[in-house]
């Protein structure tokens, strides 16, 4: 088990833990905060195939921290949004799954965040907002595109100008959550699907993690093209042939 300053990090088997520890904050993002979790994703060890990210304290992560909001000038602040869209990319595109166990707060830079991450599991207790227009600002971490491909831009308009907040089963609707679970529920049904996925072949998670959000920005013919592609990649591994060959022996396929 690694602790820093925000983070908290714990491995076991081909699982990492990633927990927030921002509890005063109700782990509200800041600079600190941020540049543990790109350490945290750029430093996993090779045999790490999912991470389950939770918050401490009742809460997933409650956006930006405005205390440390400072004055930029327009260059500096499109570095910054840069910045953000980089590490969430390192999320959504690093190659291991995320699942986010949320509770609490999932406001703001927390739901960027938590729509980087692959699967995600909701406990009664979560708010989904994007407050930003109620705070004179505007999203910068990839929500135009990450929630926005999720709710529909005329949704995410109506969500931003209204400060509207959508609770777990509304979530699940919507397609903010694919899990709403009593409380107490989200680890450990994170824990429960990390060990599924992490049983996969691995080649079979990385282009599921890497090739679907992409063909669906592509046109129709892009995506037919690079769904043959991807299919030829995958079904050529050792580990087809083995789940292929544990189909028709009637056995669970041991891949690497």
């Amino acid at each position: 088990m690694l602790k820093g300053t925000y983070t908290q990090a714990s491995y076991e088997g081909q699982v990492a833990e990633l927990e927030l520890i921002r509890e005063d904050k109700r782990n509200a993002m800041s600079e600190g905060l941020m540049s543990e979790i790109e350490a945290f994703y750029r430093n996993l060890p090779s045999d790490i195939r999912v991470v389950i990210l939770h918050g401490r304290g009742g809460h997933y992560c409650s956006g930006l921290d405005l205390a440390e909001h400072v004055a930029r000038t327009p260059e500096a602040g499109v570095y910054h949004s840069r910045e953000w869209h980089r590490v969430m990319d390192m999320i959504q595109f690093g190659g291991p799954v995320t699942i986010s166990a949320m509770t609490g707060a999932v406001i703001g830079g927390g739901l960027e965040l938590a729509t980087a991450t692959h699967v995600r599991i909701a406990e009664p207790s979560v708010i989904f907002q994007l407050p930003e227009g109620r705070r004179g600002i505007f999203v910068g971490g990839g929500a135009t595109v990450r929630v926005g491909r999720i709710l529909g831009p005329d949704r995410m308009v109506e969500m931003m100008l209204t400060g509207r907040k959508y609770d777990a089963e509304e979530g699940l609707r919507l397609g903010l959550c694919h899990y709403s679970v009593e409380e107490g529920g989200a680890l450990p049904l994170a824990r429960k699907l990390a060990l599924k996925i992490a049983a996969n072949a691995p080649m079979s998670n990385y282009f599921m993690v890497n090739a679907l959000t992409r063909i669906g920005d592509m046109s129709r013919s892009e995506g037919l093209f690079t769904e043959s592609l991807a299919a030829a990649l995958v079904q050529t591994t050792p580990d087809a042939e083995e789940g292929l060959k544990a189909f028709l022996e009637k056995r669970e396929p041991k891949f690497r």
